[in-house]
């Protein structure tokens, strides 16, 4: 178990959960590209900070991701009020 998150592979499992929703949200659900990236892209980069993290990246590699993350939100959240 210390393997899996050591090497950064347990990001890429919920990395490939989050892959699978992104499709059965564009697939099944009819949701416009914008929409999944609101909904999905935030989650993604979060978990792309973590991965560096637990693989002991420099912090810029961290901070990206995470930094990245917020204009997404706020698109997310936009949308949402538009609604």
């Amino acid at each position: 178990m210390e393997q899996l998150f050591a090497s950064g592979h347990a990001a890429d499992v919920i990395l490939a959960v989050l892959a699978v929703e992104a499709a059965w949200l564009a697939l099944v659900r009819r949701w416009s590209l914008a929409a999944v990236l609101g909904l999905i892209g935030p989650a993604a980069l979060i978990v792309l900070g973590l991965r560096a993290a637990l693989t002991g990246a420099d912090w810029w590699w961290i901070a990206l991701p995470l930094a990245a993350s917020l204009p997404l939100h706020l698109m997310d959240l936009r949308a949402r009020l538009e609604d």
